[in-house]
This record gives C-alpha cells, structure tokens and sequence, in this order.
C-alpha cells in the first residue's frame, strides 16, 4: 500500500474555550493508503496534551511507509505503534481500505448490524454565562448538551444559564482537569439542582485517588484518565463511565475491545472526539452503537464540514457509509 499524509487546518465557528485552553482552528492529519483502485482514508487530530502535533503524527506514520509497502493489516499495526493520533488515522485508514477491497463494510467487519443515527450532545464552550445562554438557545435541534467548565468561579453561573435556556435537555458537564476534590464538592449542590447528568474529567490526570472516597450524586466520566484498554482496570471506583476517544486509544481496532473491557467493569460507555471533519466521527460512530453517552458533535463546531458529511438531524448524528467504511465500488483508472 501507498500512504499519503496530509496536514489540513479547519477554522472553528467561533472560539472553543476549555480549561487552559481556547481553540480556533483544528489542525488534523488525514492518511490515505492506496492498494491500485481501492482507497481507505482516516483522520486524527491526537492528543495536544500529552504533547503530540500534526507534525509528531505525520513523522510516525511516515516511519512505517516502508513497512505498509511491504504490506500492513490492523493487528500488526497496534504492535508497531503505540495508542495516538498516528495509530488512529492508520488504523481507521486500514478498516476503510478493506472495505472497498472487499466488499464488506467496516461495521459488518466489526461483528454489529448496520449502524443507526444516535443521539448526541453539542457542545458548549466555557463562555461568559450569557454566550452560553445564546448558544444554548441557538443548538434548538440538539436534545443533549455538554457544557464545559473550567473551576474559574463562573461555572455555577454558566450551569444556570443554559438551563434557564433549555430546561428540556440532558445535560452533561466536562471539567477537563480544572478542578480540585473541593471545588468539585463545592460545586455539587447546583450540579443536582439544575439535573446534570454527568461530570466529566474533574480533577488532573495522575489524582484521581481524591475520588475513591467521594460519593458523588452525579455520575462521573474518566476522559484524560483513560487513554486506551491498559488504563481501564486502574481506574477510580468513583468513575461510572468512561469516555472512549480514538484519537487516545489508537483507533476502531482498541476501541471495540475496550468497550467489552469497560461493560465487563459493570461501567457505562461513552464515545467522544478530539474535534474534527465527519472523516473522523464515523468510525466513532460505530462506536456509539454501544454507548450510553455519544459526544460526536466535532463538525458542528467547524465553520464547514467535509463532504460528504455526518448528518445531524432533530439533535441525532448518521454516518452513511459514503464517508467512511462502506462497501465502495473501485473508481475506474484514468
């Protein structure tokens, strides 16, 4: 197989605020792997806080153009590198080349029935309360939110209002690691009054023993804390979810095992992104036909998305296998 590795930036609508942190652009890496007619593409993003860039993915992938020459599939991919961006493009780039070179689609491929729309949150960045009062107003499609938060002091404020604006809809928060065990506590009380359902990654990667006597009233999701299949068994008792995102864990292939990992823990699933095009949600989409939480909303946040693209209906996301892993007839050669 041939690689091609592009770096690609895709402005946001607007500012995306989070702990430490505002985004206005998205730089992602795409891999193409050509095998004569057939085609398959993956998308990633990565992980900035563990330090890795577009330029860190793209010399990984690089350093195994010799290797996908000689030839590649997806197990002998999760021995060569390990859980990252680099993986994750390749990876989904390998279940979409088989796909076309088959016949069979990724999801058939991967052991489920066709996948279905899914309901997903839209996500809302850690604004002043009154931005996100308007935003939350202008998702009037969206029937799930996620708000992030930031420990700043505005977080109860910005709880409040975006329910005042949508008091219909499920409600989840993300921290990102900007909080301590005592403002998280502090904080509790408007947390079970305005109905959030879930908090997100409260405190830093590497503390998350000031969990394991907390009795939270509202269910808690692992995101930063469990990067791959590895990290699942050493988590907090206090966490009940964990967020599956293929950019940290290396792509579908780990993904799927984890989800059985995680139910197998008696945990729910949940499904998330690092931003991005329809390119890379859909293979999370899979994904999300076992979640009990879907937060694949990357391409609302783009002032454009790739085509073709997700569809996000009545607060729903599909992935149509014309984006990603459907069985593609060969393009004829020219």
């Amino acid at each position: 197989m041939d690689i091609d590795i592009s770096i690609e930036s895709w402005p946001l609508a607007r500012p995306f605020r989070i702990t430490g942190q505002v985004y206005e652009d998205i730089d992602l890496v795409v891999v193409t792997l050509r095998d004569g007619a057939h085609r398959g593409r993956g998308e990633a993003a990565g992980v900035d806080y563990l330090g890795e860039t577009p330029q860190t993915i793209a010399s990984q992938i690089e350093g195994l153009r010799e290797a996908f020459e000689i030839g590649m599939d997806r197990q002998r991919l999760q021995s060569l590198l390990a859980p990252g961006g680099a993986r994750n493009a390749l990876d989904c780039a390998l279940w979409d080349i088989e796909a076309a070179r088959t016949g069979v689609p990724a999801w058939t491929s991967a052991g489920m029935g066709a996948p279905r729309p899914c309901i997903t949150t839209w996500t809302i960045g850690a604004d002043t309360p009154d931005s996100v009062h308007d935003q939350a107003l202008g998702f009037a499609k969206a029937r799930a939110l996620k708000l992030k938060l930031t420990g700043d002091g505005l977080d109860a404020e910005r709880i409040r209002a975006l329910r005042s604006a949508r008091p219909d809809v499920w409600l989840g928060v993300d921290g990102n690691q900007g909080f301590t065990r005592a403002t998280l506590e502090a904080l509790m009380p408007i947390l079970v009054e305005e109905r959030v359902a879930m908090f997100e990654q409260p405190l830093p990667i590497g503390r998350d023993a000031e969990l394991d006597t907390l009795h939270s009233p509202i269910p808690l999701a692992a995101d930063e804390s469990a990067q791959g299949l590895a990290s699942i068994g050493a988590l907090s008792p206090a966490y009940s979810i964990v967020n599956i995102k293929l950019d940290k864990c290396g792509g579908l292939t780990e993904a799927l095992a984890m989800v059985n990992a995680i139910r197998a823990r008696g945990m729910g699933v949940m499904v998330g992104n690092m931003l991005g095009t329809s390119l890379a949600m859909a293979p999370a989409f899979l994904i999300g036909q076992f979640c009990d939480v879907v937060d694949l909303d990357g391409p609302v946040l783009l002032r454009e998305d790739r085509a073709p693209g997700a569809i996000f209906d009545n607060g729903t996301i599909d992935c149509p296998g014309g984006i990603w892993g459907g069985a593609k007839a060969p393009k004829p050669q020219i």
